[in-house]
């Protein structure tokens, strides 16, 4: 008889803690990287300025979602963190005399799509790999 092996089991808060952390960081780089294409002034300072409506948005994705439920759901997580995050973060643009253009509208969309949407598929498929 062979024994099985546990693997022992991490606290929800901390795969929640985990997700958000991540959703944030990916937010940040997603920022960072805008400024750096265009070379604006201050660079955190600047990061901040940029990535505030949208991590304010994804925040609202989080809660419309409910995602402390599954934070690594693809669909019901991943799709409502990603459109809270572009609609929240454009509309907040707008509302803060930020510019809203639709070249950086479709930027944006692509961009925070394949982050916010693309790690959790990646943990999907890292997850039904470990499982094969």
């Amino acid at each position: 008889m062979t024994p099985s092996i546990q693997r022992p089991q991490t606290s929800p808060g901390r795969g929640i803690a985990a997700a958000a952390i991540t959703d944030t960081a990916l937010i940040l780089v997603f920022a960072a990287v805008g400024r750096d294409a265009h070379q604006r002034g201050d660079v955190v300072a600047g990061v901040l300025l940029t990535a505030w409506p949208f991590l304010a948005g994804a925040a609202l994705g989080w809660l419309a979602a409910r995602a402390w439920r599954n934070p690594v759901s693809v669909r019901r997580t991943g799709l409502a963190v990603w459109l809270g995050a572009l609609v929240g973060g454009m509309v907040l643009r707008l509302l803060t005399g930020q510019t809203v253009v639709l070249p950086f509208i479709i930027v944006a969309l692509l961009s925070l799509g394949l982050l916010l949407v693309g790690w959790r598929l990646a943990w999907a498929g890292a997850k039904r790999l470990r499982r094969t």
